[in-house]
């Protein structure tokens, strides 16, 4: 275990810090250098959330046909298993696709809130920066000239609560727009007929989460609540690129079963 925890800190943990000390020399600001290093690291986990994002469109993609499959061997688990399994296969899907991007990326959002923790609990620079890079000696928590990164923010923490108010308004229209480029097909009403309780669920975060960010962000430093702005901020450009490609992608096919 302590070998696990030493390899973290030195391939992640380490360089992260070291990388957020850097911006910091170059721009003795904090609150820029988290603005940034958050940036720089949203970047460079766009592919692996390209993939994720491309393996839940294929899973909600395949959702009729599954369901039919489960429906139709309901009454036997193992050949149930059996049926989804292979079809699967059939159609090149891996439903574990999306976890392992997933789990890297929340690897790096840990490491980054660990980092933003050590920086604005220690104004002293750890022992942990690299001898080849210059040591700034303290972090002043004073960001932008008037915001104690330190220390909790109101203000801060509602601007943080209406972002992610945004991009979870942004994601359901995304799901609508996924449904809209998916084949149509004719609706069946069935006695039988189970709300969705996935989609119930992503209604409710969509208030929920912003309230629970609102209760948190009050409560911890501002320094950790500005990077989880970026972050949301980020995810929410990112989010409304791919409806934008969807919306194209849509009006193409329209056009092409028009013509």
């Amino acid at each position: 275990m302590s070998f696990i925890k030493s390899l973290f800190s030195t391939l992640i943990f380490q360089p992260l810090y070291n990388l957020l000390i850097v911006l910091y020399v170059i721009i003795p600001d904090l609150g820029v250098a988290i603005i940034i290093l958050t940036i720089i690291i949203r970047i460079l986990l766009i592919p692996l959330s390209r993939k994720s994002i491309e393996s839940q469109k294929k899973m909600q993609e395949i959702q009729p046909e599954l369901k039919k499959i489960q429906e139709k061997y309901k009454h036997d688990k193992q050949l149930q298993g059996k049926k989804v399994m292979e079809f699967y296969k059939e159609k090149k899907i891996n439903p574990a696709g999306g976890c392992l991007p997933m789990i890297i990326q929340l690897i790096f959002l840990i490491t980054l809130y660990r980092v933003f923790m050590l920086g604005l609990n220690t104004p002293e620079v750890s022992d942990l920066v690299y001898s080849f890079i210059k040591n700034p000696g303290q972090l002043n928590p004073i960001a932008f000239g008037f915001l104690d990164l330190a220390k909790p923010s109101i203000f801060l923490a509602v601007i943080t609560a209406l972002a992610q108010y945004w991009q979870g308004k942004m994601m359901l229209a995304r799901k609508e727009e996924d449904k809209k480029l998916m084949p149509a097909k004719k609706k069946e009403k069935k006695e039988d007929d189970t709300p969705d309780f996935g989609a119930m669920m992503q209604q409710q975060m969509v208030y929920m989460g912003p309230i629970l960010t609102l209760v948190i962000g009050m409560k911890f430093a501002s320094g950790l609540i500005l990077y989880w702005l970026v972050t949301t901020v980020f995810m929410a450009i990112q989010q409304w690129f791919i409806i934008q490609k969807d919306k194209k992608i849509l009006k193409s096919k329209t056009t092409g079963q028009a013509n």
